[in-house]
């Protein structure tokens, strides 16, 4: 379909949302609470043809512009003070198969719960992608998107069929482009952009198409993955109090050679995701929660993994282990509401297991009291698997051999000052890495940063001092193609944030 095509189906442009309307500050507020938007204005986008129009508008008065889906930016890049027209991709949420494409189709201001839902109800298949059930797709499949099923099927990106994306062409006139992963199309590269090439750089994208690479015919239950019908959920714990630095630099010493081991797409274990939640002493426990496909043999695999953690250590002071369907389970979500609290967040992936000393440098940390509040945590999410059975080259997801994935962050209050939160996640992330100039750069053990978590102290040479620049970190040795592409999609740099691509 064109543009002008797009805009005659869209017969009533919604008007847009300023600050004397009721409902302006809702939208503006759907983020990260320490950061505030103020744009000039909301567009709640309904269709391409209002994406269409609400980018030309921007780009006709010399406003920048950025788009919301869910609300999970971990930086200011859509809240930030320059941003004057917001796109807001909320009601745009339809899920269904396309049997002219032969995929499915996934607009992008769907949750990742609603996206779960409908394809599960409506044909029993899923995409392998996030924790939180609120968060939204536009933005999520960008960065590569993993999750609960990713060790067993891979990233979300990896079932990518096609996308379609408003962009601003050479000439500065906003159009709709359906590019797709078939090599011989003509915007082939446009499609491997958006399969982890992150958000706000090539333009906006509305609609997303799913379809596992292989699959064949056209039943559409055929065309992706098949979640497990049931999962045994666990949640354990193990007592802060009986834990001093020798057994808590054991236990995660067990837990990340045990993911060493057992990161081949081939394992028994290749359906079980875990996080360990490392939290701060005050919280009073540490916390692994996951789930693997539940059956015969189910809790018996749970078991041996607890008791290699638990080797020569404190064992777990509690267990809770259900049984459960995969839905309900996927609707309940993972950890907090990113959107309810202040927060500071960092990232990395593991090609190895952390240190001892690495490790030790955890302890000193999580059991500092100089902090105020309970607000922070390393949490060490499962990885591997599928996710790793995929060249680097093949979508803009370089990492493709790490074993976990790291998540340090601290929250805190609006009333807190947000100084020392700030400092505590910065220097702990800092003297983790302090062997490779406080970031993870890509060697035996680390393999850089993943853009969905974006932390622009990748960027900042007070807290990056290895010399190797924050699109590396990201990218890789994707980082050049990546360039090329937003040169030709978005020359005039439309599309823009703190950490955004620049073009070649």
């Amino acid at each position: 379909m064109t543009t002008q095509q797009q805009l005659a189906d869209s017969r009533s442009l919604p008007p847009a949302i300023r600050p004397d309307d009721p409902r302006y500050a809702g939208l503006v507020s759907r983020g990260n609470r320490r950061f505030a938007g103020t744009p000039d204005e909301v567009c709640l986008a309904t269709s391409t043809g209002d994406v269409v129009h609400a980018v030309q508008n921007a780009v006709t008065a010399g406003r920048q512009l950025a788009v919301r889906s869910g609300g999970h930016c971990f930086e200011g890049f859509v809240d930030d003070p320059a941003v004057r027209s917001l796109i807001d991709m909320s009601l745009m949420n339809r899920v269904e198969y396309d049997a002219e494409l032969g995929a499915f189709m996934v607009e992008a201001g769907a949750t990742l719960g609603e996206v779960y839902r409908k394809l599960y109800m409506g044909w029993r298949v899923t995409i392998p992608a996030g924790l939180f059930p609120d968060v939204g797709v536009g933005g999520h499949i960008l960065g590569g998107g993993y999750g609960y099923l990713c060790r067993l099927h891979g990233l979300a990106v990896d079932h990518l069929h096609a996308v379609e994306v408003v962009v601003v062409n050479d000439a500065g006139q906003a159009e709709s482009i359906v590019a797709t992963r078939h090599p011989d199309d003509p915007h082939h590269d446009l499609w491997w952009a958006h399969t982890g090439g992150g958000g706000g750089n090539f333009g906006v994208v509305t609609r997303y198409w799913f379809r596992t690479p292989g699959s064949t015919g056209s039943t559409p239950a055929d065309l992706l993955p098949r979640p497990p019908e049931q999962v045994l959920s666990f949640s354990i714990e193990w007592d802060w109090q009986s834990l001093d630095e020798q057994a808590f630099v054991t236990l995660i010493r067990n837990h990340g050679q045990w993911f060493e081991s057992d990161a081949h797409p081939d394992s028994a274990y290749a359906g079980m995701y875990s996080e360990l939640y490392l939290w701060r002493r005050s919280m009073g426990t540490i916390t692994l929660e996951g789930q693997l496909p539940a059956g015969p043999g189910a809790q018996q695999l749970l078991d041996a993994h607890l008791e290699a953690l638990s080797q020569n250590t404190v064992p777990p002071s509690a267990r809770k282990v259900e049984v459960k369907p995969w839905l309900a389970y996927a609707l309940e979500g993972s950890g907090m509401d990113t959107r309810q609290h202040n927060l500071k967040t960092k990232d990395s992936y593991q090609r190895r297991r952390l240190t001892d000393e690495q490790i030790s440098v955890a302890y000193r940390y999580l059991t500092s009291e100089n902090v105020p509040g309970p607000g922070g945590a390393l949490i060490l999410h499962s990885f591997g698997g599928r996710v790793n059975a995929v060249a680097p080259e093949a979508t803009a997801v370089a990492q493709r051999d790490s074993v976990l994935k790291l998540f340090f962050v601290a929250g805190w209050e609006d009333t807190d000052d947000q100084t020392p939160h700030l400092a505590w996640v910065r220097e702990f992330f800092r003297d983790v890495y302090a062997d490779t100039g406080g970031v993870p750069v890509t060697g035996t053990a680390s393999d850089g940063s993943y853009i969905n978590m974006p932390d622009i102290d990748l960027d900042d040479p007070d807290w990056n001092t290895s010399g190797v620049p924050w699109h590396t970190l990201y990218y890789k040795g994707n980082y050049a193609r990546l360039q090329r592409i937003k040169a030709t999609y978005d020359p005039h740099d439309i599309f823009r944030h703190r950490l955004s691509i620049r073009p070649s």
